[in-house]
């Protein structure tokens, strides 16, 4: 008779009960979820929570930093700050005017911009004079700005966690309201897409170079990891800079960034999710009546270039006087990959908490290590993406020896089966996590949101957890054998230059200093 040790026991209880907790959600969630495609192709995903007199919504855009053009980098990010600037009737005193000054403002930006990136016969006195006729053009459109109108409305009429954000997938945006001003933020958020008006770009772009800067280029682990990524892709756009190259976001301009939202921008590659008091009987007559004047458009192209398999180990090394850090990653493929929830089990099984595999044995055990972790999806999860490992080492460790450890809990996988406990509880905690994440109105919208767009039907977020379940010892063996080879890996760290080295003499160590 087999012995079921007390974490079995728990694990095995916690599943039964997550199991029918997923199952019996999924069938109500049926049964309060609507999905209306609106004939300029723009899906809206309704469910109802009527427990509190408010509702939350996550608009996604299936764009993001890989859609940025050649030599724009940048771009995707751009049009976010621009979102929240207003539209023709928000934000201006008088747009009739403020239209004229953006004109002659995006004319004078055009000449100065052309004769400053003059490679041969450039003329600085000329360009200094462009210049000045720029920012007297900007001066004067500027006038016409009721700043921050936007926001102020929202607000000013109960909105809570207005936000946006830009990955490298898409581009998302989201907050909450009062349920008896679900007409107001139809009107709002249609027109913003609907009729954007491109004011203070210029000096939301210099907003987002200082958000480079201090990400990036004042950020030793944010440089190393930009680094990584450009060495990890040889092809594919995730290899370059979401926030975009500084020559490059530097000569972003309006008639740019009016492109890229004409493009990316029209109702067919737009999927917006309502979770909250709101009935779909009186919801989607409004949602008809704001979100069906946006004229339609076609779905963009989808990216064709394709990363090719990495066949040899590549490094980056950068020296700083800051603190140590090591990553790895190994080419893994999309989230459409059949062995999706095999890599979900692994980062889970490595990653989650102080039981997980790398704490346990970095920090814990052999105390090397302040943090490790195994993750995967990064840097995004729409195209083949990377499963990466990171470790911070403690004072006194190397680099090397996260790797050598890191390597050893690798090795381990291919070679040994997790155990019925550990593979039981790493199953039933994925599920409890997914639970925890339905429970309010913000996370159940963007989880909505985002499976919709990926998949074109939101119960794949539920159909998921089956998949989880279905993901076997063999399974993770295989994968592991498969995905971290030498060949596949990519690796990046810092060394701390200010640190003696073993051997090095008292005169090395002052020049190093």
């Amino acid at each position: 008779m087999r012995r079921f040790s007390p974490v079995f026991l728990i694990a095995a209880f916690m599943a039964c009960m997550v199991g029918s907790s997923i199952a019996q959600d999924l069938a109500s969630f049926e049964k309060r979820t609507t999905v209306k495609v609106l004939k300029n192709g723009l899906t809206v995903v309704v469910c109802e929570r009527p427990e509190a007199p408010v509702f939350s919504f996550a608009t996604i855009v299936d764009a993001g930093s890989v859609q940025d053009p050649s030599g724009q980098s940048g771009l995707a990010h751009m049009f976010e700050h621009m979102a929240f600037k207003g539209t023709d009737r928000i934000g201006t005193t008088n747009y009739a005017q403020e239209k004229i000054a953006l004109d002659k403002v995006e004319q004078a930006y055009a000449a100065y911009d052309r004769e400053d990136r003059r490679e041969v016969g450039r003329d600085p006195k000329k360009v200094a004079a462009l210049k000045a006729e720029f920012d007297k053009a900007v001066e004067n459109a500027n006038k016409f700005v009721i700043k921050n109108r936007f926001g102020e409305i929202v607000e000013r009429e109960g909105g809570i966690g207005l936000n946006a954000g830009t990955s490298l997938d898409s581009t998302d945006y989201l907050y909450s309201m009062p349920a008896n001003r679900l007409e107001l933020w139809a009107y709002l958020e249609s027109e913003r897409f609907r009729h954007p008006v491109f004011r203070e770009f210029y000096k939301e772009r210099d907003v987002v170079h200082e958000e480079r800067r201090l990400r990036i280029d004042s950020n030793p682990i944010g440089r190393m990891v930009e680094q990584f990524l450009a060495a990890a892709y040889e092809a594919h756009p995730y290899g370059r800079s979401g926030v975009g190259w500084p020559s490059e976001l530097d000569h972003l301009s309006v008639t740019e960034a009016e492109k890229f939202f004409h493009k990316y921008y029209g109702p067919a590659n737009v999927v917006i999710a309502v979770v909250g008091d709101v009935k779909p009987e009186q919801f989607l007559p409004i949602v008809e009546k704001y979100f069906g004047r946006i004229p339609a458009a076609p779905k963009p192209e989808p990216l064709t270039t394709v990363e090719p398999p990495q066949t040899a180990e590549r490094s980056v090394v950068m020296h700083e006087t800051s603190q140590p850090f090591y990553i790895e990653g190994y080419h893994r493929p999309s989230y459409r990959d059949p062995d999706d929830e095999v890599y979900t089990v692994i980062s889970d099984l490595l990653s989650a908490g102080r039981t997980s595999r790398l704490y346990r044995t970095l920090v814990r055990d052999k105390k090397i290590a302040v943090a490790a972790a195994g993750f995967s999806g990064f840097p995004g999860q729409k195209y083949p993406g990377l499963f990466a490992f990171l470790a911070v080492p403690l004072p006194g460790h190397t680099n090397q020896e996260q790797a050598q450890a890191i390597h050893d809990e690798i090795d381990r996988l291919k070679n040994q089966d997790v155990s019925d406990e550990d593979l039981q509880m790493v199953k039933t905690r994925i599920k409890a996590d997914l639970i925890r994440g339905l429970a309010n109105n913000e996370g159940l919208a963007q989880q909505l949101a985002t499976y919709q767009t990926r998949y074109g039907d939101w119960r794949e977020l539920f159909r998921s957890v089956d998949r989880i379940d279905k993901v076997t010892k063999a399974d993770i063996r295989r994968i592991a054998n498969k995905t971290f080879v030498e060949g596949n890996r990519t690796v990046a760290m810092i060394e701390n230059t200010s640190q003696k080295k073993p051997g090095q003499g008292a005169q090395k160590q002052k020049e190093t200093q």
